[in-house]
Order: C-alpha cells, then sequence, then structure tokens
C-alpha cells in the first residue's frame, strides 16, 4: 500500500473530507493533496508528521502499511440514532449458532402472527476456550425487534428495553459473497471510522454494544452493521 492510497482513506473516513478541506488545513494547495494521493509527488517529513497528527495515527502505518480495509460492497458509512425499541432475545453456543438462533427467533415471531419479522444479531463471546478449540463450537444470540402493537405472552419470552441510542453504522452489498472477509472487514472499517472521527465505543450494560441486521430490497441482499458510540 503506498502513503496516497493510505492518504485517500483517512481522508474518506474523515466525514467524507475534501480534497480543498485538507489542503486547507496543511496550508498547500489542493494540487498539491492530488499529487500526493497520486504519489506523484512525496510530503516533506514535517508535512507527513502534521498529517499523522491530524488523522491520529502512526507515521510507519501512513508511510508504509495499508490501513484501506474498506471493500466495493460497503456503502453509507454514517452515524445513524436508533430509535428505543423492545425485542426478544434467544442465545446458542452451537457449530452453526447463528443459523440456529435466527431460525429460533423467526419460529418465535410466527407464532405470534409476525411473518416478516425485524431480526438482529450478534455474537455471543462468552464461551471457554474448551468449546471453540476442541468442540468448534462459537456463540450467537439473536434477537426479535417487536412491533409496537406486540405483545408476546408466556414464562419463556422476556421483553427487553432499549433507549435511544447512537450508532456508527455501514451497509454491505451482498455481505454472503465472501462473508469471512466483507463481515470483518465492515466492523475493521467502522472502527477506523470511528477512530478518525473521535467517536467513542459505549459499553453500558442496557445498550446492544454492535449487531448486524440482514435485509433483501430489490433482489439486492444487504446487512447494517451497526457499533454503538457514546
Amino acid at each position: 500500500m503506498s502513503l496516497g492510497k493510505n492518504l485517500q482513506f483517512l481522508r474518506r473516513m474523515s466525514n467524507g473530507m475534501t480534497q480543498e478541506e485538507l489542503a486547507e488545513k496543511m496550508q498547500v494547495s489542493r494540487q498539491t493533496i492530488s499529487k500526493w494521493e497520486l504519489d506523484a509527488v512525496c510530503p516533506d517529513p514535517g508535512k507527513v508528521q502534521e498529517l499523522c497528527q491530524l488523522f491520529s495515527c502512526k507515521m510507519d502505518d501512513l508511510v508504509r502499511g495499508d490501513m484501506d480495509v474498506c471493500d466495493k460492497s460497503f456503502i453509507n458509512i454514517r452515524v445513524e440514532t436508533v430509535e428505543a425499541f423492545r425485542y426478544v432475545r434467544y442465545e446458542v453456543i452451537s457449530p452453526d449458532p447463528e443459523t440456529d438462533a435466527i431460525s429460533h427467533v423467526k419460529e418465535w415471531a410466527r407464532s405470534c402472527g409476525e411473518e416478516h419479522p425485524l431480526i438482529i444479531g450478534w455474537d455471543f463471546p462468552f464461551l471457554s476456550q474448551e468449546q471453540v478449540n476442541v468442540f468448534h463450537m462459537h456463540g450467537y444470540a439473536a434477537a426479535w425487534v417487536l412491533p409496537e402493537d406486540a405483545a408476546p405472552e408466556g414464562d419463556h419470552w422476556k421483553i427487553i428495553s432499549q433507549d435511544r441510542q447512537k450508532y456508527a453504522v455501514v451497509t454491505i452489498v451482498d455481505p454472503f459473497i465472501e462473508p469471512f472477509r466483507t463481515i470483518p472487514n465492515a466492523y475493521k472499517t467502522l472502527m477506523a471510522y470511528m477512530r478518525l472521527n473521535r467517536l467513542e465505543h459505549l459499553e453500558d450494560k442496557d445498550v446492544i454494544a454492535c449487531f448486524e441486521r440482514e435485509y433483501n430490497r430489490d433482489s439486492t441482499d444487504y446487512m447494517d452493521v451497526y457499533i454503538a458510540v457514546k
């Protein structure tokens, strides 16, 4: 990776900073920024230090690293406010927990007459090393986001409420073509976006720290990845 490509990535992740805006901050012309990004000209060491300070990155990462984990399938990186909602959750530890958990929650919803439930999910990390390394087990939690008028009854339902909350979000187009590459990279991209825009990750027992939502629109699959921010 080149300094120019890394600079383009950092600028794009900084709330879509333009070349003109970066030029003003660096006290150079827009043409100079363009030449840096094309690797036609290398900035002098003093300017490299200023870039590192501006983007809160290490010089070695900027000059020699491969910072751009973005993918052509990632679109619309943003901060989004998720309104308060109620949900019921099911957690599974198994060799294929995501499928198991989502299927179970969909059956819950169908038993209540909801044929098209809004399902979200996230990794469930509380496993022993034996479960992971010996039995190749993984954990996943799936949740049915309840419609306003839904009131499921029964001892097996535990309705949980979450207040209005801000999230950093990225949308993945066709997330299941290469899921083991694109989905982890989506989280890396969001973390880079948060760092560059000085957004702190929120850890609160009453807030889902991160989750994924799958949907289909016009025969195309999408996934939104969310990370809670302060």
